[in-house]
């Protein structure tokens, strides 16, 4: 690398850190002005220099950008006040109530002058606009600059005057005023014949002082409302306690936020911060878990029960519900599920859910217009079975972020959090994983709903640490193309116990705010709903105290970009002296102290590739359906969802009770909602789709036999893991610990045909878990302590992952760990204990830790 490169490197990264830092200063909030919608002593005032005045000998300008804030009531008052030599006074106001089609006007003295302009509504309210005054003492005219327009009149101008200004509300002598229309002014600049002599930027986020650049004339502030601040503080809004459990529903149209209890129903409007209680008609029944959504299209929200498949619609305009949700169940087994609207199809879709210690990957839709549910059975990329993920909506599926779940969808083997970024396209019903966020150093999960913004491809959530009662929701953004996310704005307190609370984020596009709503159910079943809200664009700032924050980050930054650059500078100086070197010594003609000052290159033998595992016709049940021909080839994926749901009935019926399953069977749980003729051709054509796949293993074949449909295999050929299962468990009486050792290899891969949920199979499931659990808790009996204590612990753990809570277990591994002296392991396994059980029976468990190891 040469001189000219080192120097062009070195010009390169210092134009770019001037360029970047620039830019990250140059942003601007600018300060808010508080008016008519608080009383005369609570409003903004701006005094460009406080106990005295600025002076000018030549011509000056005076520029501002200056915006109005939405959804208030009244726009009437000063946008600044110019007053020379303390006599005349030069001001721009705005009269919201003139008859004219120019609402900013100019006045001089007494009167109004002919300078007056108008700023379109569409662009007052939603962007900022610059407004330049001109004070030229050579023509003696002023010229009043906004946008691209410009108009000028004459006026008696007076070299070397000193000056005041003051915007909005102000206590100057005479002048006093406290019409102050709500409003919006960053970036006030003063120039002197074309140079620039102040400027005070307006970017602060807290205090009384707005900081000048220039000479460091800083000006004073009463009452401020710092846009920044707004951009970085959640504010709580409102706060309603219900009696039992509460839902909420986003109108984002109309910037209402609705509350649904068992006996009410209340309206919160985002931009009058006014909440409305409902006269309804009739009560609802809301159990725990129940969530609510608004439909755009019906003009209304739903109550939406998973687990009796209702979705109950509350007319808005009438005040009453379509109809009252089943009251036969207290709780879900569907907590923390995602849910969304599809315009594609007029349906409401459910995703995921937890529940009876099992995390769900179902896909349920409710279609509107038929009032009918259905199940789901995506294609494309799998979806763990999972809780507390994110879903965002867009116009054709959902983008779903990150939760908590397993891949066998048991909550008893190795849950984890996900970390995917995965869409659902709900014309096609398939997935499709977008990337994976990388794993973060401290875990987190998400509040229900994310802000998608598909216009530059963003996203917004909330995550926050499922593991702390006393949590925080942290506001992220990230892209929805690319992993990576950052964190903007300031932590919401949230008391987090699991399915006892409940966080969502909504966006208010008409206010520019994200909403934020918290559930909190305590012991009394009373739910505590709470809301927040923050503005749009949210930023990342340091709030902590110090003189001259916004002075203090410029010149930090600057000093960390000129480091930087000098870093850079160093160390291309010294791969070009290293270059210079290496280039001037000659292959054979190193001498011995030169050998010693190079480094020894190091050769690292790169290790040898273990080859995988290769099955040959076996069939793998224990996580996740698996099939392998007599090649070694996977046949899985030849498997639709109709042939393997099938396939498995087919086979565990056979296994299972040996006989296999009737043909009335097999059509009552596939084709239960056909014709007898329509039920019969399609068994009969599956069927012959199922044998031509199994041909592909030795020793596997189909048959019906006196009437049921069997999967015979020869033992001899065909390994199924659940056959060798059931050996084990039918031989139990026998077993020892090279048993116990071989049956733990079996469902050490993984749940029970994790990932695949059929209402049949649930039985399954269920007997399978009790004599796991069993089986473990039957041998640790019959082992003293003494024996082999290492060898129980691990018994005890094998029961936890099908059962967090097996109390046997527990007080094994509580007694077995004090007789080896881990008094502390001990203590802490039954404080895990105590507290998984708290987290499920939201009851305190009763035993305390000496009664445990003292009981017999």
């Amino acid at each position: 690398m040469n001189t000219i490169k080192i120097n062009r490197v070195f010009t390169l990264c210092l134009f770019f850190v001037l360029v970047l830092f620039r830019g990250a200063y140059g942003q601007s909030f600018g300060l808010g002005f508080y008016g008519y919608e608080v009383h005369q002593e609570k409003r903004t005032g701006l005094d460009l220099s406080p106990g005295k005045t600025l002076c000018f000998s030549d011509n000056f300008d005076l520029s501002f950008d200056v915006a109005f804030r939405p959804n208030q009531k009244t726009y009437f008052g000063y946008i600044v006040r110019i007053i020379e030599d303390n006599r005349t006074n030069i001001d721009i106001i705005h009269n919201d109530l003139s008859k004219d089609h120019k609402h900013f006007k100019l006045v001089i003295g007494d009167t109004y002058s002919k300078l007056a302009f108008e700023i379109p509504k569409d662009k007052l309210f939603t962007q900022w606009n610059n407004i330049r005054l001109r004070f030229d003492y050579d023509k003696s005219r002023l010229t009043l600059y906004s946008g691209s327009s410009s108009v000028s009149q004459s006026i008696s101008l007076h070299r070397n005057s000193c000056y005041k200004i003051l915007f909005g509300a102000n206590s100057y002598y005479t002048f006093e005023t406290t019409d102050v229309p709500p409003m919006k002014v960053r970036d006030v600049q003063i120039s002197q014949e074309n140079k620039l002599k102040y400027h005070w930027e307006l970017n602060e986020h807290t205090g009384t002082t707005a900081y000048e650049d220039v000479r460091e004339e800083n000006a004073g502030v009463t009452n401020p409302l710092w846009i920044k601040e707004k951009h970085y503080n959640w504010e709580q809004q409102q706060s309603v306690l219900f009696n039992g459990e509460a839902a909420a529903a986003f109108d984002q149209q109309n910037e209402k936020l609705y509350l649904s209890g068992n006996d009410s129903v209340l309206s919160y409007s985002i931009p009058d911060k006014a909440l409305t209680v409902f006269n309804c008609h009739a009560q609802q029944y809301l159990m725990r878990g129940t969530q609510a959504i608004y439909v755009p299209y019906t003009g209304s929200f739903f109550d939406i029960n998973v687990d009796s498949k209702q979705a109950a619609r509350f007319d808005i305009v009438h005040k009453k519900w379509s109809q009252k949700l089943s009251d036969s169940l207290v709780s879900t087994c569907y907590w923390h599920f995602n849910k969304f609207f599809s315009p594609v199809d007029s349906s409401l879709y459910v995703i995921g859910g937890y529940g009876l210690l099992n995390y769900k990957n179902s896909v349920q839709r409710y279609h509107i217009p038929t009032k009918q549910w259905q199940i789901i059975k995506p294609g494309g990329a799998f979806i763990p079975p999972h809780y507390l993920a994110a879903l965002g909506a867009t116009q054709s599926g959902a983008y779903i972020l990150g939760g908590y779940g397993s891949l066998t969808g048991e909550q008893n083997l190795n849950p984890r959090y996900f970390y995917s970024l995965i869409y659902f396209d709900a014309k096609t019903k398939t997935f499709k994983k977008i990337y994976d966020l990388k794993v973060p150093a401290q875990d987190f999960a998400l509040a229900n709903s994310m802000v998608i913004n598909e216009g530059d491809s963003t996203y917004y959530a909330l995550l926050f640490d499922k593991n702390k009662y006393e949590s925080k929701l942290q506001l992220i953004t990230g892209s929805l193309n690319r992993p990576g996310f950052r964190k903007v704005g300031n932590a919401i307190p949230y008391t987090f116990q699991d399915v006892s609370s409940f966080a969502d984020l909504f966006y208010s596009a008409k206010s520019g705010r994200f909403i934020a709503v918290t559930f909190n159910r305590n012991e009394n079943n009373k739910t505590r709903a709470t809301i927040y809200s923050i503005y749009s664009p949210p930023v990342a700032i340091d709030l902590q105290a110090g003189a001259a924050p916004g002075r203090f980050h410029f010149n930090m930054l600057y000093l960390i970009g000129f480091l930087l650059c000098c870093a850079i500078g160093v160390f291309a100086y010294k791969r070009m002296r290293l270059t210079k070197k290496t280039a001037a010594i000659k292959p054979g003609a190193i001498n011995d102290h030169e050998k010693e000052s190079i480094e020894p290159v190091i050769r690292v033998k790169p290790p040898v590739k273990e080859e995988p595992v290769k099955f040959k016709n076996a069939i793998f049940l224990f996580g996740g359906l698996q099939v392998f021909d007599a090649e070694g080839n996977e046949l899985t994926k030849s498997f639709t969802p109709l042939i393997k749901e099938l396939f498995l009935i087919i086979l565990l019926y056979s296994i299972r009770w040996g006989r296999g399953i009737s043909s009335e069977k097999l059509e009552e749980l596939l084709w239960f909602d056909k014709s007898i003729n329509n039920a019969h051709n399609n068994r009969y054509v599956n069927i012959a789709r199922l044998r031509t796949i199994l041909e592909k293993l030795v020793g596997c074949t189909i048959s019906k036999e006196s009437g049921y449909w069997k999967i015979n295999m020869d033992e001899q050929l065909v390994m199924v893991d659940y056959k060798s299962y059931l050996d084990i468990i039918n031989a139990r009486e026998d077993i020892n610990k090279q048993g116990i050792e071989d049956f733990t290899k079996i469902i050490r891969r993984g749940g029970f045909l994790s990932g695949v949920e059929f209402e049949w199979l649930d039985v399954f499931k269920a007997e399978i878990t009790n004599e796991v659990v069993n089986i473990y808790l039957d041998f640790a009996n019959s082992i003293k302590i003494a024996d082999d204590p290492e060898f129980l612990v691990q018994l005890a753990n094998y029961v936890f992952n099908f059962d967090p809570v097996n109390e046997e277990a527990m007080v094994i591994k509580c007694k077995t760990l004090s007789h080896l002296g881990k008094h502390s392991l001990a203590k802490s396994a039954f404080e895990n204990f105590a507290r998984e059980y708290k987290s499920i029976y939201d009851e305190n468990f009763k035993k305390d830790f000496h009664t445990v190891l003292n009981n017999n």
